[in-house]
């Protein structure tokens, strides 16, 4: 599967091919404590270029105008932006392995690999969530296709179809609001119960969802994942740098990005039991840190505000909502035969979403290609890494 075009940075490390051991990167460049002194400066060098690195990437990121925060082609950066911090973190695991694990930095490592684990069942809800809009995007296809603004007329029989696929849309996303992202037990096709539907939900495992091939059972809470992610993960204090040869400092960054990405991504797609509320303190003492406090309260705001009304903050989802508010409005008001001025109205409406399911389309199987890299990225890390602290002696 093609990966989306990473953004370059002068400060990211070489990014290993997929088929390639993200942990032998670097072979050979391997230090130990009684490292020289030029292996330690360039050590340091590693180090300092990481976090500058974060940083600079997150500071770009914090930099954009509110209309375009939360936006599928800013989510891209975001992801582009994770991509860069874990390939260059990756480089420094590859150029420190035996001290990686003997105490105390095989606890931080170890740590890191527990919380990473957790990230791939949010990688999981995500793609599940991806597919959740998908469905969405379905009904609104029915709409444009319904009332294709080229057809020489317009029947009732249109607008009646038209309406079925937006009350479906409705549903679906109430149902979604309501239960805070808990997966909807109808079987309903448009609105309304059949005889397959019991058929239908025969195919789907116990504890799985009705509609898609959901990755998460029903008792899975992508919020008290995140919490659990979030707990106990404090900066190193003085003593434990030293004592780690300044390498629990990126392992701490990284755990910090990885958490941050992915309340963000639970906070834009819809995912099963998803909330803001989450409990993490962000230390500001790091170059990165006023940049994500900056990027967490103006989620938090778009969350209390701008986009109080729904559980998901995605930019193209709220804009389909509202378009299909509006053709709900233009399709109860219609009156035939139509005017010209009726017609012109529910033209402009089909073209205006239309245009919101296309940016929609396109921009979804970027996202999802990106979260699959991700997942695939930080799952051979982990393997890799637990199996480097499980047989240190194989160095």
């Amino acid at each position: 599967m093609p990966h989306p075009e990473k953004e370059k940075h002068p400060y990211s490390a070489p990014s290993p091919s997929f088929g390639r051991s993200i942990l032998s990167f670097g072979r050979g460049q391997v230090h130990s404590m009684d490292s020289t002194h030029d292996s330690t400066f360039h050590q340091d060098s590693d180090l300092e270029a990481f976090q500058k690195l974060v940083s600079d990437l997150f500071n770009d990121l914090s930099s954009v105008e509110s209309d375009h925060l939360l936006s599928l082609p800013w989510l891209h950066k975001l992801l582009n932006a994770f991509v860069s911090c874990h390939d260059h973190f990756a480089f420094i695991l590859s150029k420190n392995k035996l001290q990686l694990t003997k105490p105390p930095l095989d606890k931080f490592t170890s740590d890191y690999f527990d919380r990473s684990v957790k990230a791939l069942d949010i990688c999981n809800a995500t793609r599940d969530g991806i597919g959740k809009i998908r469905q969405w995007e379905k009904q609104l296809e029915i709409v444009v296709s319904a009332l294709d603004p080229q057809s020489k007329t317009l029947s009732e029989g249109q607008f009646r179809r038209a309406k079925k696929a937006l009350m479906e849309l409705a549903l679906d996303m109430l149902d979604d609001k309501d239960t805070g992202g808990s997966f909807s037990h109808r079987n309903r096709s448009f609105g309304r119960h059949n005889a397959g539907s019991s058929k239908d939900h025969q195919h789907h495992p116990p504890g799985h969802s009705r509609s898609l091939s959901w990755s998460v059972s029903r008792s899975w809470s992508a919020s008290k994942q995140l919490q659990s992610i979030a707990n106990c993960l404090v900066p190193p204090r003085g003593n434990e740098i030293a004592a780690t040869n300044g390498l629990a400092i990126p392992i701490f960054t990284m755990s910090f990005v990885l958490l941050f990405v992915l309340w963000v991504l639970v906070a834009a797609i819809p995912c099963q039991d998803r909330s803001l509320q989450i409990h993490f303190t962000i230390p500001r003492q790091f170059p990165w840190g006023n940049s994500i406090v900056s990027l967490h309260e103006r989620i938090m705001e778009a969350g209390r505000r701008g986009r109080k009304n729904t559980n998901w903050l995605l930019k193209e989802v709220n804009q389909i909502e509202k378009c299909s508010q509006q053709m709900t409005n233009i399709i109860d008001s219609a009156q035939f035969p139509l005017s010209n001025e009726q017609k012109l109205e529910t033209g402009q409406g089909v073209g205006e979403l239309a245009l919101a399911c296309e940016s929609l389309k396109n921009g979804l199987s970027a996202l999802e290609r990106q979260v699959r890299d991700i997942f695939r990225k930080v799952m051979s890390c982990r393997t890799e890494g637990l199996d480097m602290l499980d047989k240190p002696n194989n160095l």
